[in-house]
């Protein structure tokens, strides 16, 4: 039985790329992994693959962070631009965010939905469906209505809910972790309080959440947990994606209980993201739960992109890859001349790595300008994690705006309803969801 992202040889292989990404020399293990892969049959190959994740994990090749990219809040803020200049608890419009708060929740289910059908198809792959029966560029929910059968089996709908997200096939927000982990997150602050410790909130996956509706580092920290580790170390015992997209789509909650005062929501989604992430990975969660909170009060989405970007460490990879997304207006007057620049830079990247994915929703906020049509679909044709970027441009332009902003193109699909196999959650209303927030924010308190 195969169970993905946590096979012994898919863990060598991508820790082994997650080294040299982090400027660790690996050139010897790799050079004698690819020669075993080479001679070795399927269950020699397994054998061998546990052999070395004793070594990565347990001696001197043990992952230690850069020094440039730390993992704990303290010495993050510390090399972040925030650090430089006394944080200020923006002015929010207390009367407007009930439909702020609305509109993050619709906003973030139909951007995911919208993503969903055309998860792991490339960029090159996405554009020929879409072409082929004259969606290009999008404008709507992706059909398949005349599409022909050749590119049907070249390029398959997402196996999770993918067919059922087709605009022909939508009766509400089908189950997605990308929404489920909002709705968990919601669990966590009203059963802990903001108090809430990192071990509440693995208590809360353990009690909510069904194993195999996680992916990548969750699913990597789920084990860990049952193996009876403990926070930080769920985090990074044989988990190559430490830091890949996976804590940034857990952000949204945070920003939303934290009204323009970003820091809080940083604050928050650190101790969420140490669960599962380090690095670039946990920034990433700090990011745009800082752009979340922002939203409430920016007048534009540079503004919203700035004043998140002033929490991640200056000189990680995802603070440049971010900055460069922001100057890309200057010098990219089209979206797919901005994607083709971003592919160039960041393609070496997994497609649900933090780095890219960060930039490439930076980089699509910037060009939608506010427009939560234009900004959803940009950032699903941008290709990589289509969903989950969806998923967040939807969040932070539907926060922007407001739901009585929103398109009912877009809303009144959904039906005001989402499936989840969390305990608790299934069939909840997006109404209910967002009355059940607003009764959490906290207005500056600093």
């Amino acid at each position: 039985m195969h169970i993905s992202w946590i096979e012994p040889v898919q863990l060598v292989e991508f820790e082994l790329r997650q080294r040299r990404e982090e400027g660790v020399d690996a050139d010897a293990l790799l050079s004698s992994w690819t020669e075993l892969r080479q001679r070795s049959t399927a269950d020699e190959l397994r054998a061998a693959a546990q052999r070395y994740l004793t070594i990565l994990y347990t001696d001197e090749h043990a992952y230690a962070a850069p020094v440039h990219e730390p993992s704990e809040l303290s010495a993050i803020l510390q090399l972040s631009p925030v650090s430089s200049a006394p944080q200020a608890v923006s002015a929010v419009n207390e009367t407007r965010v009930a439909d702020c708060i609305l509109g993050g929740w619709r906003g973030r289910a139909a951007g995911c939905l919208l993503g969903k059908p055309i998860e792991k198809i490339p960029r090159q792959g996405i554009r020929e469906v879409l072409s082929s029966n004259n969606t290009w560029p999008l404008t709507d929910y992706i059909t398949e209505h005349g599409i022909t059968e050749e590119i049907q089996k070249k390029y398959t709908w997402n196996r999770h809910g993918g067919r059922e997200s087709l605009r022909e096939n939508i009766v509400c927000m089908m189950e997605d972790d990308d929404l489920n982990y909002t709705m968990l997150n919601l669990h966590v602050l009203e059963t802990f309080g903001d108090s809430f410790t990192t071990e509440h909130v693995l208590e809360s996956w353990l009690n909510l959440m069904p194993v195999m509706t996680t992916f990548t580092a969750e699913r990597v920290a789920y084990v860990n947990a049952l193996n009876g580790l403990r926070p930080p170390a769920t985090a990074v015992q044989r988990n190559p994606y430490r830091e890949w997209i996976g804590a940034q789509i857990r952000a949204d909650m945070w920003g939303w209980v934290s009204p323009g005062d970003p820091l809080r929501a940083v604050e928050l989604a650190f101790r969420d993201a140490r669960l599962s992430h380090v690095g670039n990975g946990i920034y990433g969660e700090m990011f745009a739960a800082a752009a979340l909170s922002a939203a409430f009060s920016a007048q534009s989405v540079t503004e919203v992109v700035e004043t998140a970007l002033r929490f991640v460490p200056s000189e990680s990879r995802l603070a440049h890859a971010v900055r460069f997304a922001l100057s890309l207006p200057q010098r990219e007057p089209t979206w797919e001349g901005a994607v083709d620049r971003l592919y160039e830079k960041f393609g070496g990247y997994h497609w649900v790595h933090a780095v890219n994915n960060a930039a490439l929703v930076a980089a699509a906020l910037l060009y939608g300008a506010g427009d939560y049509e234009r900004s959803i679909c940009n950032v699903v044709m941008g290709g990589w994690d289509t969903d989950s970027n969806g998923a967040t441009v939807g969040s932070i332009v539907g926060t922007l705006n407001g739901a009585s902003a929103l398109p009912d193109k877009w809303t009144a699909p959904l039906k005001d309803r989402i499936r989840s196999s969390m305990k608790g959650f299934d069939n909840a209303s997006f109404t209910d969801l967002a009355a059940r927030t607003v009764r959490l924010m906290k207005f500056g308190h600093r």
